[in-house]
């Protein structure tokens, strides 16, 4: 009879009530509808703050890419 012996992808599982009780009792908090179920308010403000941050990224890689243009044109 041959012995079953563990695969490296079964070392650190710790079986179907392992796996259970971490979905269940001690896993990642979920959040269902986390922007969608907001009101529409929030959700536009969503949106804009977004937007904003983005706005903010694009100037601020603009900059440093002008700076460094600068740099090199001495």
């Amino acid at each position: 009879m041959a012995e079953e012996s563990k695969t490296p992808d079964d070392q650190g599982k710790g079986g179907r009530i392992l796996d259970w009780v971490y979905r269940n009792l001690a896993g990642p908090a979920t959040v269902d509808n986390a922007v969608h179920g907001g009101s529409q308010e929030a959700r536009e403000q969503w949106k804009r703050d977004l937007e904003n941050r983005k706005q903010w990224s694009r100037e601020q890689r603009e900059r440093k890419r002008a700076e460094r243009e600068a740099r090199r044109g001495r």
